[in-house]
């Protein structure tokens, strides 16, 4: 095998790791692909360089990694703050992940004000997972009265919640409240 075909065999046998370690560096597979492009034009280019008995992988990975670099600082000279996501792009995604952290924690308040027995039937059934059977066998109670407590747990927590102003409800919710 002449030199440039064990060389391209070697970079088409890469691609895979190197697509997955770009991944790694740049956080999405859009600059994940630009950045290994810019790896494969790179080796062809300096292919003379490319010392052989050597890890090829090895060469090939200081390449994405010094682009990579190279494509930071670039950055980071100019004040970019790069590109959005494609998959988040126009998402409030972090506004939604704040607002739930924030109604979960006002969720456990309310819990922790339950009566006892209330607060653990609501736990052993909506955070655990317990059938009613099985958090009866638990409770040491019968089935019908671990459902009985879910139940007031349920109506106790949605009362508290709307007495504090508790969740914020979207339009849909609260025209089928009415």
């Amino acid at each position: 095998m002449a030199m440039s075909e064990a060389f391209s065999d070697q970079l088409v046998a890469s691609l895979p790791r190197l697509r997955r370690f770009a991944r790694g560096l740049a956080g999405n597979a859009s600059q994940a692909d630009d950045l290994v492009q810019a790896a494969c034009e790179r080796a062809l280019a300096r292919q003379h360089q490319f010392q052989e008995g050597t890890r090829f992988d090895s060469w090939m990975f200081r390449i994405v990694q010094t682009i990579w670099i190279d494509q930071i600082r670039s950055r980071d000279v100019r004040k970019e703050d790069g590109e959005i996501e494609d998959d988040r792009l126009g998402s409030d995604e972090p506004v939604r992940r704040a607002e739930a952290r924030l109604a979960l924690e006002e969720v456990r308040r309310a819990a922790a004000r339950l009566p006892a027995e209330q607060r653990e039937a609501l736990m052993l059934v909506t955070v655990d997972g317990f059938s009613y059977k099985e958090a009866a066998e638990i409770a040491q109670v019968p089935v019908g009265t671990i459902m009985s407590r879910l139940a007031r747990a349920r109506v106790a927590l949605v009362a508290q919640l709307e007495a504090g102003g508790g969740l914020r409800r979207s339009g849909d919710d609260a025209a089928a409240q009415r």
